[in-house]
């Protein structure tokens, strides 16, 4: 049975075990010619999803298990328990799942998962997507939401510090949340605003493994783009949007290049905001949970004695903790530019407008797509 069509043979699934060994696969490589289904056991061990010494599976070593609240994504048995493959109630991790175990070839490939259709986001959106994207989106859609934000500053004061608000962190690489946009609200939304929804691509690249090799991960060469994006080398240079989004005075560049410096901007207008308004300094750190810190020498960079979770950042305001968390949004996905630009370029500038209110933003010249 075809690989794309999500079956998989018991000897399929035999030989995937076995060559999940490195040193199988080098004794299989030297004595015959690769195969189609090595080559694809070698990409996918290769990938991020079939590392099993990255953090995204090692993290839990010390612990024995994979909690129920991670399992779904950190470990194949958690994802085909959440899935029902194993038998077991869909939609629900049942039991802490066994760590030293990736993402693997049976985690995706099974019949739970071809057929798997429905995926409910953190705002609590269900959507439909009847294609190979579904599996993708379980776990690349983020463990928050924009709503999750408005319920924590409920009926509290824009501007004061309240000492039971802390970070809500999006997650890591929540494509999904992104692509769908204003749909499942995975960013911050303000009051008042529309925001764009699901990003739509030309047929031929509007699913995740039409755009991502689902094995590799990695995404289509450029010379797949440049039927329609002619004379780009990158895909970091293609913007079909107009107009000088960023204030820079290039209206050419890519449109990663738009959201980049309005992010930036954004991110200096959080310390700012933070040392005038809530009253004390602020760092970010995107490699140290949880992400935000006091800035206790206020020379603007992460220092290793800062980056710890008791120094982590307190002063929350409604205002700052909503900017904050479009800030995160949006550095977590480096594929916005291509996942939902507009999206993200309205949490950006939404974001910049509402931080204008109590300090100094220039917004002259920034426009809204």
């Amino acid at each position: 049975m075809p690989i794309s069509r999500f079956r998989f043979s018991a000897l399929s699934l035999f030989l995937c075990a076995a060559l999940a060994a490195p040193a199988a696969i080098a004794q299989e490589a030297s004595s015959q010619p690769v195969s189609p289904l090595t080559s694809i056991v070698e990409n996918w061990i290769a990938s991020p999803h079939g590392d099993r010494t990255s953090e995204s599976f090692v993290h839990w070593n010390d612990d024995g298990a994979v909690p129920e609240n991670c399992a779904t994504c950190h470990s194949g048995p958690g994802l085909m328990d959440f899935l029902g493959a194993d038998g077991t109630m869909v939609g629900k991790v049942d039991a802490p799942a066994p760590t030293g175990s990736p993402i693997d070839c049976v985690a995706c490939h099974n019949k739970a998962a071809s057929e798997l259709q429905q995926i409910t986001f953190p705002s609590g959106e269900m959507i439909t997507q009847a294609d190979s994207s579904a599996i993708c989106m379980v776990c690349h859609q983020g463990r928050t939401s924009g709503d999750t934000v408005k319920a924590a500053i409920a009926g509290t004061e824009d501007d004061a510090v309240n000492g039971d608000l802390g970070f809500l962190n999006i997650h890591y690489r929540a494509a999904a949340a992104t692509l769908l946009g204003g749909t499942v609200r995975g960013g911050y939304q303000y009051e008042g605003k529309i925001y764009a929804d699901r990003f739509a691509h030309v047929p031929n690249f509007a699913t995740c493994t039409t755009c991502h090799d689902p094995h590799t991960t990695k995404t289509v060469a450029i010379d797949q783009c440049v039927a329609c994006h002619q004379g780009v080398d990158d895909a970091r240079a293609i913007r079909t949007t107009p107009g000088d989004l960023d204030g820079d005075g290039d209206a050419s560049e890519g449109i990663s290049g738009e959201i980049a410096t309005l992010h930036d901007k954004l991110g200096a207008a959080i310390v700012l905001y933070a040392s005038q308004v809530a009253g004390a300094e602020i760092v970010y750190d995107s490699h140290a949970y949880p992400y935000f810190f006091n800035d206790l020498n206020g020379n603007g960079t992460p220092d290793a004695d800062e980056a710890q979770y008791p120094n982590r950042y307190q002063n929350w305001t409604p205002r700052l903790l909503r900017a904050a968390y479009n800030y995160q949004f949006v550095a977590k996905d480096p594929g916005a530019y291509a996942h939902n630009p507009r999206y993200a370029l309205q949490l950006v500038h939404d974001s910049l407008e509402d931080l204008s209110a109590r300090t100094e933003v220039d917004m002259s010249g920034l426009i809204r797509p």
